[in-house]
């Protein structure tokens, strides 16, 4: 069965639900017996009398008892495709005694949740951080969690903070693109609404940049709101590194410290562990934890080739991070999204943070592209807040601003103006496809299914500076 809505709103749009699920069907889904339509909308849809039900004719006529099924620990409990480096999904399979134990053990420290406490995540519930942060863990903690259908800057950049005030949120976990959007739409926006019950603001999905983090700090959390700034993954199912708030302290760009029980280290590239700190290395895992992935659905080879077969005895998580003084993770970006410029490796999550400083720069994203002479160059996609009037006059400034945060080795040898950049219905940018165009292999973009806005794809490709 595929239980469905007959629209999404989405902002200003109606998402066409039900159409998407027809053609799904259509192209021989053949297991699929009932598709079950919730009215959202009252829009009008195709409709087959065979296979189709509404939910509202349906519901009445169901018993209000169901008893728990009793599962097994290692009982699949879901499958969560993620893009894959290659462009071809992966269906990561999660299991329910694990999974349940992790998410509910990290948001009750992650959030300091208490009781009768409101909690508000603002991702998509089809992603893992929806699974994780606004089904699974809170439920399971007995928590008030709220759920919010739509985008954060319609009706207007408001949104997010009037939800917070109405509701009275105490915790709140967004992602850094929607701060940084929300910053762009309205710097002094925040302070317009009561957000003293604020006690926790997280963040997740991507490294957040320092300027958003300062801003994130200041207007939303009144410097007095702890930031947790969370790495994990999909193939996690939780939370890994993050601070604690009112336990452990906060940094600008950093995840910081491993939850109590994950064993995080960094290897050079041929698998020898860099001890100490202030080192830089590949970021893995040393011993499992409840919610790790249990395989890729349907391919269990491709799961251990990809996250177990790099290094021996550990998990690869793919990414490459930095270790400071003190012990904290900074995470510098996938391991293919470190650029290798003359023999700095250079990660790209620090360019986007030295870009994102200019005053007229709503976000960018930088991969890596082969250069005659360097043997890698950098290559940013850049979104304006307005209409650029002097391109190349706004280039030589982005230069500027790169050279005075990080050096000249890190400028950007190519700078694409864009008024979109391609992004998972999640939020994060989809650099892979950035990086095809970047090298000129259009024709190699692979699976774009997964965009929330794939029409930006064809923009991009015919402003390709190749």
């Amino acid at each position: 069965m595929v239980i469905c809505s007959d629209y999404n709103r989405r902002g200003p749009k109606n998402i066409p639900v039900k159409e998407v699920v027809d053609e799904a069907v259509a192209m021989g889904c053949t297991s699929i017996e009932k598709v079950l339509v919730f009215k959202t909308t009252g829009g009008k849809v195709n409709w087959n009398p065979d296979i189709d039900l509404w939910w509202h004719e349906t519901v009445d006529n169901m018993d209000t008892e169901c008893a728990a099924e009793v599962m097994d620990a290692e009982d699949m409990l879901f499958i969560l495709y993620t893009s894959g480096s290659t462009g071809k999904p992966k269906g990561v399979v999660h299991t329910c005694g694990g999974y349940m134990v992790y998410t509910c053990y990290s948001f009750k420290n992650v959030f300091q949740y208490q009781d009768g406490d409101i909690y508000w995540c603002t991702a998509d519930v089809g992603w893992i951080t929806g699974h994780s942060y606004i089904i699974y863990g809170p439920l399971l903690a007995g928590a008030t969690t709220t759920m919010f259908e739509g985008v954060p800057g319609h009706p207007d950049a408001g949104r997010f903070w009037h939800v917070c005030e109405k509701h009275r949120v105490n915790q709140f976990y967004t992602a850094p693109t929607a701060i940084r959007a929300l910053m762009a739409a309205g710097w002094h926006e925040p302070e317009k609404y009561d957000l003293s019950y604020l006690r926790v603001i997280g963040s997740v999905g991507e490294p957040i940049n320092e300027e958003a983090w300062h801003w994130y700090d200041e207007k939303v959390g009144r410097s007095n709101a702890p930031i947790v700034d969370t790495w994990w993954q999909t193939e996690t199912g939780g939370i890994m590194i993050t601070p604690l708030p009112g336990i452990t302290d906060t940094k600008p760009c950093f995840a910081s410290y491993p939850l109590p029980g994950i064993q995080p280290c960094l290897l050079d590239p041929n698998g020898v562990e860099l001890e100490g700190n202030d080192v830089e290395g590949l970021l893995c895992i040393k011993f499992p934890w409840p919610s790790i992935l249990r395989t890729t659905y349907g391919d269990h080879e491709r799961c251990r080739t990809n996250y177990f077969a790099a290094f021996k005895n550990m998990y690869f998580t793919g990414d490459g991070a930095k270790r400071d003084e003190d012990g904290r993770y900074r995470i510098i970006g996938r391991v293919d999204d470190v650029i290798n410029v003359s023999g700095h490796r250079i990660g790209t999550a620090e360019v986007e943070d030295a870009i994102d400083q200019h005053s007229g720069v709503v976000e960018s994203a930088v991969v890596g592209y082969p250069h005659d002479i360097k043997g890698q160059g950098i290559y940013a996609y850049v979104k304006a807040h307005n209409e650029i009037v002097d391109e190349e006059h706004f280039r030589r400034e982005i230069l500027a601003v790169v050279t005075k945060e990080i050096g000249p080795i890190a400028k950007p040898d190519k700078i694409q103006f864009v008024s979109q950049l391609p992004k998972t219905r999640s939020g994060k940018i989809m650099r892979r496809i950035l990086r095809k165009i970047a090298e000129g292999q259009t024709d190699q973009l692979g699976d774009t299914s997964t965009l929330l806005n794939p029409e930006c794809v064809e923009e991009l490709k015919a402003g390709a500076l190749v």
